[in-house]
């Protein structure tokens, strides 16, 4: 199974933008369905983003036209581009299988959005 290390958080002032990376080891980024994840106030951690094997995406509503999903398949990377973040961004994301599987959570990065 994979591990996940995400990384690129921050502090950002309302409207900025910020890049996540995810760092997947032990599996091909192109072999698997990609999630990014946050948090949430009930620590439920909701998908926000996919990207899948094929490259295709999928946003839920509260990202869609902000947030962006990539690869660097050299790298064996993900990305997450956040652009107009607003203080309701402002959460812990994660990068997991997706479906998630709750045994390959990382550490996650802390997004926070201030003035």
């Amino acid at each position: 199974q994979a591990t996940f290390a995400e990384s690129g958080g921050g502090l950002v002032p309302p409207g900025g933008s910020l890049k996540l990376s995810c760092a997947v080891i032990g599996v091909w980024v192109t072999d698997i369905d990609i999630g990014w994840y946050r948090q949430g106030t009930e620590k439920t951690r909701e998908v926000i983003a996919i990207i899948r094997q094929d490259g295709t995406t999928h946003y839920e509503d509260p990202v869609k036209g902000r947030f962006y999903v990539g690869r660097d398949n050299g790298r064996n990377q993900a990305y997450l581009h956040m652009n107009n973040l607003q203080p309701d961004d402002s959460d812990v994301y994660f990068c997991n299988y997706f479906p998630r599987d709750d045994r390959t959570w990382g550490r996650g990065s802390q997004v926070t959005v201030s003035s």
